[in-house]
């Protein structure tokens, strides 16, 4: 479990970083100030949660059991959250209509929250064994 953790967070990212410079170079004169910044605030949020599976990665077996659904929430999270402001943020470069998948956005959100929470509840399920 470790290592897929490593993994993706490392390709999440990777990913963050091409999207974050193609949106820096590439986007900021076809799409509006608006929908750039909305973009870049999916980037953010996938790096951010890019990191905390390298952390989750890193962490001790005590957490072991609440790894495998905290990667699930994070990973859908992450599609259904940047992915869905990615599609709506260059829906004018597209010939495909993103603003029906809009709703898929705060759904992502709530997931990388859930993940958040469960890994709270994991940190105080840790026993103190000094």
């Amino acid at each position: 479990m470790d290592k897929k953790l490593l993994i993706t967070g490392s390709v999440f990212g990777i990913i963050a970083i091409m999207l974050g410079a193609f949106a820096a170079h590439g986007l900021k004169s076809l799409i509006s100030e608006a929908s750039l910044q909305s973009f870049e605030t999916g980037v953010r949020y996938q790096m951010y949660h890019a990191i905390l599976l390298l952390i989750l990665g890193t962490m001790g077996k005590k957490t072991i059991q609440y790894k495998k659904t905290i990667y699930i929430l994070i990973v859908v999270g992450v599609l259904f959250f940047s992915g869905s402001i990615y599609g709506l943020s260059t829906n004018v470069l597209s010939s495909v209509n993103f603003t029906k998948i809009a709703l898929i956005t705060p759904l992502g959100g709530l997931l990388l929250i859930a993940a958040w929470l469960f890994l709270l509840v994991s940190f105080f399920k840790i026993n103190d064994d000094i």
